[in-house]
């Protein structure tokens, strides 16, 4: 054995002790070029915010517009006033149609490309936002909103995958925490437009919110094809130099000779060639292993964790919250709408700006722990108002519903998908993020039809069920999230998988070297011809 190779030997032997060898990390923290002076990054950047990572303005917005719409009289008189059951049915048709078609989305997703998947979601929607626009009755608008929920599953797996797999490492973690972030955007707009239409006597006062709920869709159908696909995808269908100009273009602004790229498309190609080798990709195939049913755990929880931490209270039923607390003023709720969702965009951007420096774990811990102490402190003052009946109370609650959109947003806004595309390896990652999806949606669907109910028959005392939940929270975090923080996709695809580690770096290190002497040949042979 030559010396080369019993060195390359100890080296393997060194570092089974972690993740994955995290060379192309150690590469790309050596590049100091802010990415706003790189032209090619900050363009792709650029087309990420109306394509990818405004998929999630569509979420707010209709989550926004539907608490706005209960607050506009129009709108209430035209469907008979909806409350308890109805209103339920009304909100949860939304999850519905994403629970549905969420079997088929990584099907989509995988076999047509990030983008193609992009633009079908979008164009469902805008067909959902059209009928949901010319409702003539109860009915009609139900099932506008079933159509609205059977396009927001595919434009959000394949956008939050498109972002991980597409930007530069330096940056990934940060332009995917925005991805949620951008939910408030949405929300915003929706807050300001019923806030503005309100006061109208026709039906337009609640129809003109319902049409301009095509504007984040047809954003995405506009530029979603100035976008690359992703490499990850394009080198899985064997399109390896697509995927190469993609990322010399990119992520190493065009020099063909960079280092970095030499040694990322390497780690990707032979990480996928290993993923495929070694995974099965079905559905059934997904719970096969430890590894993987522990990553499907985790997303399942992520799920329900995101719409049963109490959120779900304000995003869809502000109005009837205000109701339980004294506040009956349609105008006085618009305004909090509004107030509430500016508050929520500027502390989730500034999580998202943040949160991805630091540990995962610590990151979610402290995200659950300070929901318990908000959220109790929430409910007792719900309990005081309820008991007394006093402004202090009234005042407290709003308070704490205040303070519980940064404690939330830390994490679950802010670190969720980042989280996400760390969790799962490519082949798996549509699947993964759908799981997520799955059980999001379904906790939604349940929240937002039994939440008015709830608030309805119990009052204050429904929520003593999420206080409860925000404790299991906090010990499932703690004993079963991975710490992820800190590494490219492909140093995490063997997460769970210890004995893949070794192997995947043996295949990238001799892919460098191949790579390495190819290189030297052809400069050995023009040095050659030039001395001829």
């Amino acid at each position: 054995m030559t010396s080369d190779a019993t060195t390359h030997d100890k080296t393997l032997k060194h570092d089974t002790h972690d993740l994955s060898d995290p060379f192309v990390t150690r590469l790309a923290e050596l590049d100091k070029t802010p990415w706003y002076k790189k032209p090619n990054l900050r363009l792709l950047y650029l087309l990420m915010f109306p394509t990818c990572i405004g998929v999630e303005m569509t979420s707010g917005f209709d989550s926004s517009m539907m608490n706005g719409l209960q607050a506009v009289d129009s709108w209430d008189t035209f469907f008979h006033s909806p409350r308890s059951t109805l209103l339920g049915l009304m909100s949860a048709m939304y999850s519905l149609g994403a629970i549905l078609v969420l079997p088929i989305v990584p099907v989509v997703t995988d076999r047509l490309g990030r983008r193609h998947a992009i633009s079908f979601g979008s164009l469902l929607m805008i067909i959902g936002a059209a009928l949901q626009t010319g409702s003539q009755n109860f009915g009609m608008f139900v099932v506008s909103r079933l159509v609205l929920g059977l396009g927001i599953p595919f434009a959000i797996v394949a956008a939050s995958s498109l972002i991980g797999e597409l930007s530069h490492p330096k940056e990934r973690a940060i332009i995917g925490s925005l991805f949620n972030s951008c939910y408030f955007i949405g929300a915003i707009v929706a807050a300001g437009i019923t806030l503005g239409t309100f006061n109208m006597n026709s039906n337009w006062g609640w129809r003109i919110p319902s049409l301009l709920q095509v504007m984040p869709s047809a954003l995405q159908i506009i530029f979603v094809y100035l976008m690359p696909e992703s490499p990850r995808w394009l080198i899985s269908k064997g399109r390896g130099e697509e995927a190469r100009a993609i990322l010399v273009k990119y992520h190493a602004e065009g020099d063909e000779t960079s280092e970095f790229v030499k040694a990322e498309f390497a780690q990707i190609k032979k990480t996928l060639e290993l993923e495929k080798e070694t995974e099965k990709v079905g559905w059934f195939q997904v719970v096969a292993t430890v590894g993987m049913r522990r990553r499907i755990l985790i997303g399942a929880f992520l799920g329900l964790a995101t719409q049963w931490s109490g959120n779900g209270l304000t995003s869809y039923f502000l109005a009837r919250i205000l109701d339980t607390i004294g506040i009956h003023d349609n105008s006085v709720k618009n305004k909090f709408n509004l107030g509430i969702t500016c508050w929520g965009f500027v502390n989730a951007t500034f999580f998202a700006l943040i949160s991805s420096r630091f540990k995962r774990r610590i990151v979610y811990l402290t995200c659950t722990i300070s929901l318990l102490m908000v959220f109790t402190a929430w409910t007792i003052a719900s309990a005081r108002y309820a008991i007394t009946g006093t402004q202090a109370s009234s005042r407290a609650v709003i308070a704490f519903i205040f303070l519980y959109s940064p404690c939330y947003n830390m994490a679950y806004n802010a670190l969720t998908y980042t989280f996400l595309v760390e969790l799962f390896p490519f082949e798996v990652r549509a699947k993964g993020i759908s799981v997520f999806q799955w059980f999001s949606r379904a906790a939604g669907f349940f929240n937002q039809f039994v939440n008015p109910i709830g608030i309805a028959n119990a009052g204050w005392k429904y929520y003593i069920s999420y206080c409860v939940f925000l404790l299991f929270e906090v010990i499932f975090v703690y004993f079963l999230f991975p710490e992820t923080h800190g590494r490219t996709l492909e140093e995490l695809a063997f997460l769970y998988e210890s004995d893949k580690v070794i192997e995947q770096k043996r295949r990238v290190e001799e892919e460098i070297y191949e790579n390495e002497n190819e290189n030297l040949s052809v400069r050995m042979d023009e040095g050659s011809d030039k001395k001829v």
